[in-house]
């Protein structure tokens, strides 16, 4: 199966390139093709400007989003990995959003969904506690706006949603049960 991860922290000493790390390397032991989009490490530009109106008017794309839409067109599963800040995802995630999976690519005028056969996993991290998430609604909000609209809008399968709470403040112990899901989670991609 083909994975493509799309990565979004400036990091690479955080917990989420642990994430990325573990991730990777679970999925190739199961025999995944895997390639990792680093959007902070390759400085993607996450503005949605004039121009690209223009493109996709035109039913084309900048010279930056092509390569990107042919990983998504050689993916059979996108895997979100980003932490949350402010109750989303960062800035770059979003911009990798609305620049690549555009209309046209991702979506039709009519609202069709144009990656049918496609599945996506979002893997996000919070330094806030799981009790602070579920009583402000970050969960739910996730779930729908990133998780389920972003999959269905784009005609995509959801297979997991995973949340890490408190990563800054637990153990080390309690971060290697954290990865440990992870390579669990690489065993249910299918």
């Amino acid at each position: 199966m083909n994975c493509l991860i799309i990565y979004s922290h400036p990091n690479p000493k955080s917990f989420n390139h642990a994430i990325l790390e573990t991730l990777t390397r679970a999925l190739q032991e199961r025999h995944h093709d895997v390639r990792a989009r680093d959007l902070y490490g390759m400085d993607f530009d996450p503005v949605l400007r004039p121009r690209d109106f223009e493109l996709m008017d035109q039913q084309k794309v900048a010279a930056d989003v092509q390569p990107e839409q042919d990983h998504v067109r050689w993916a059979d599963v996108l895997i979100f990995i980003f932490p949350v800040w402010w109750n989303s995802l960062p800035a770059i995630a979003r911009g990798y959003i609305d620049r690549v999976l555009s209309v046209g690519f991702a979506y039709s005028q009519d609202a069709k969904g144009l990656l049918p056969g496609k599945k996506v996993v979002v893997i996000a991290t919070m330094n806030a506690p799981q009790g602070v998430c579920e009583a402000a609604g970050v969960f739910n909000a996730m779930n729908i706006t990133i998780g389920q609209s972003l999959a269905s809008f784009c005609g995509m399968t959801l297979i997991a949603q995973k949340y890490f709470n408190s990563v800054a403040s637990v153990s080390d112990s309690d971060r290697r049960k954290m990865l440990d899901e992870i390579i669990l989670l690489a065993q249910e991609i299918k």
